[in-house]
């Protein structure tokens, strides 16, 4: 049986998690924000929760926030280079979403001080806690603060201080 990575086919993905369980550190890599909302071509706003690729690798991101049930991690989605993708489809529900995201190619990490649990394959999990008990690894995300926006992207970029606004 092979896995799926958000409708991807493993076998049609380079290895992005490889990494993610040695030992060895990784180059910093910087988050873009960019908090504009995002629209469409026809100038209406397109609530969602997206990620763009500003790199020139594949990118595996994982997603977290808290909903109904308690505090929820979700991944991978394979962003291709020079590419988007949309984790969260619709009007945002919360105000803080949570991101960490790992470069195929170069094994570098975008990462943050909120931990939360990760799967090596397509998962979604209940819960922050005991990540290591319950059979996962645990991973620093990144937090980032909507304002209660409808829409959020986030620009992921290997130059530092990289910040780019769009309208």
């Amino acid at each position: 049986m092979h896995m799926k990575y958000h409708g991807v086919p493993t076998e049609a993905v380079p290895n992005v998690f490889s990494s993610l369980f040695s030992c060895r550190m990784m180059p910093a890599i910087v988050f873009a924000l960019v908090g504009a909302p995002v629209l469409t071509v026809a100038n209406v706003a397109h609530a969602d929760f997206r990620v763009c690729n500003g790199t020139q690798n594949l990118v595996g991101v994982a997603i977290g926030y808290r909903a109904s049930e308690g505090w929820i991690s979700e991944g991978w989605w394979q962003v291709p280079a020079s590419s988007c993708a949309t984790l969260i489809e619709g009007e945002l529900q919360s105000r803080y979403y949570y991101l960490y995201a790992e470069d195929a190619a170069r094994g570098g990490r975008w990462t943050g001080e909120v931990n939360m649990c990760v799967a090596e394959n397509e998962f979604k999990i209940t819960g922050v806690g005991d990540c290591f008990a319950r059979g996962y690894q645990r991973m620093g995300f990144k937090e980032y603060d909507t304002g209660r926006q409808g829409s959020w992207m986030v620009q992921l970029s290997d130059t530092p201080g990289t910040q780019e606004g769009r309208n």
